[in-house]
C-alpha cells in the first residue's frame, strides 16, 4: 500500500511537472498576443479617464468612446501627414549625405592631429577612406538591409491596428469587464476590492495621460529650439523632434538617451559648436522636465518612491522590453496602494 501511494505521489508530481511545462511553453508562444492585450488593455485605461469626463457631461456612453476614438485617430492621422512625410525627406537627405560626410571628415585637419596621437600602425585616415568605399559598394546590401526593416516596420504596423482593434473593444467594454471581475471577489469584499480596482485603474489612465503629456512637450520643445538652431547649421529638426518625442515615452530614461543620441548626431552633422549649444538646452530641458514638468503633470497620477521607480523600471525593461518600461511604475503604484490599504491595515490588526 505504501509502494501504490509513493507510486501516486510520483505520478501526480510527475503530471503536474509536465502541465507546468506545458503552461509556460503555451505562454512562450503566445508572448506576442499576450503583449498586444496588456499594451490595449493600458491603452484602455488611459483612455477612460476621457470618456468618463464626457459622461459626467451628459454623454452617453456609445457617444463619449466614440468621440474620444476619433479625436485621438484624428490626432494621429494629422501627425502622421504632418511629420512622417517631413521625416522620410531628412532620413533620405541624412542617408545621401553619408558619402559627403566620410569625404568631408577624411579631408579636414583633425584627422591629422589624431593621428600623431595613435600608434604607427593605426592609419585613421585609411579606416576612414576604407568605411566610405565600403559603403559606396554595399549600396545594394544595405538597400535590401532597408526592405528588411521595412518589412519589420509593416509588421509592427499591423501589430499596431490589432492593439488599436484590441483598444477600441476593451474600452467599450471596460465597465462590464470590471463588474464581471467584481463578480468574481466573495460579496463580503466585493465593495472594497472595488474601491481599490477603480482607484489602480485611475492611476493607470493618469500615468498614460501624463506620460503621453511629457513627451509631447519634450518633442515640441526640441523642434522649436532645433528649428531656431537650423540657422546655425543645426540638421534635421524634425526628425530629430520626433526621435525625442518616442524616447520620451520611455519613462526615467528616455529623456536623456534620446538627448545623447541628438546631440552626438548633431556634433558629427554640424559641429562641436551647434553641438555644445544643444547639449547645453537638453541639460537644461531635463532639469526644467525633472523638477517642473513631471511633478505638475504626475502629481495626481502616480505616487511612487524614486528608488522603487528606478528598480520598477529596469525589471520591466528586463521582462518585457519597452512595454515593460511604460507599465512598470503604474504597476509599482499598484502594489503599493494594495500593501498600504490591504496588507498594513490586517498586519495592524493582529
Amino acid at each position: 500500500m505504501k509502494i501504490q501511494n509513493a507510486f501516486r505521489v510520483g505520478l501526480l508530481g510527475g503530471l503536474g511537472v509536465l502541465v507546468a511545462v506545458a503552461i509556460g511553453e503555451a505562454v512562450i508562444t503566445l508572448q506576442t498576443i499576450i503583449t498586444y492585450i496588456g499594451a490595449a488593455l493600458f491603452l484602455a485605461l488611459g483612455i477612460d479617464p476621457a470618456v468618463s469626463w464626457l459622461e459626467r457631461h451628459r454623454f452617453p456612453r456609445w457617444a463619449a468612446i466614440l468621440t474620444v476614438l476619433l479625436g485621438i485617430l484624428g490626432i494621429f492621422v494629422g501627425l502622421v501627414f504632418a511629420i512622417v512625410p517631413v521625416v522620410v525627406d531628412q532620413v533620405n537627405n541624412l542617408i545621401s549625405s553619408v558619402p559627403e560626410f566620410i569625404t568631408t571628415v577624411t579631408t579636414s585637419t583633425w584627422i591629422s592631429d589624431v593621428q600623431k596621437n595613435l600608434p604607427d600602425w593605426i592609419d585613421l585616415n585609411q579606416i576612414i577612406t576604407t568605411a566610405g568605399t565600403w559603403f559606396r559598394d554595399n549600396v545594394a546590401t544595405i538597400g535590401g538591409r532597408i526592405f528588411t526593416v521595412g518589412v519589420g516596420i509593416a509588421s509592427g504596423v499591423t501589430g499596431f491596428l490589432i492593439i488599436f482593434i484590441l483598444t477600441l473593444y476593451f474600452v467599450a467594454s471596460l465597465s462590464s469587464m470590471k463588474r464581471g471581475l467584481y463578480k468574481l471577489v466573495p460579496a463580503s469584499k466585493r465593495a472594497r476590492f472595488s474601491d481599490i480596482t477603480e482607484q489602480i485603474a485611475t492611476s493607470v489612465g493618469r500615468y498614460v495621460v501624463g506620460q503621453g503629456t511629457i513627451a509631447l512637450a519634450n518633442g515640441i520643445a526640441s523642434f522649436i529650439f532645433l528649428s531656431i538652431m537650423s540657422i546655425f547649421g543645426a540638421k534635421y529638426p524634425a526628425l530629430f523632434a520626433f526621435i525625442a518625442f518616442l524616447f520620451a515615452l520611455v519613462p526615467l530614461v528616455g529623456t536623456l538617451s534620446g538627448s545623447v543620441l541628438i546631440t552626438l548626431s548633431t556634433l558629427l552633422l554640424a559641429g562641436p559648436g551647434v553641438a555644445l549649444w544643444v547639449g547645453v538646452y537638453y541639460l537644461a530641458y531635463m532639469q526644467i522636465e525633472a523638477y517642473v514638468i513631471n511633478p505638475r503633470v504626475m502629481t495626481r497620477a502616480v505616487k511612487v518612491p524614486g528608488a522603487i521607480v528606478v528598480v520598477a523600471a529596469l525589471a520591466g525593461g528586463s521582462l518585457l522590453g519597452i512595454l515593460g518600461a511604460l507599465i512598470a511604475i503604474p504597476v509599482a503604484a499598484a502594489v503599493l496602494l494594495i500593501f498600504d490599504q490591504v496588507i498594513v491595515p490586517r498586519q495592524n490588526e493582529l
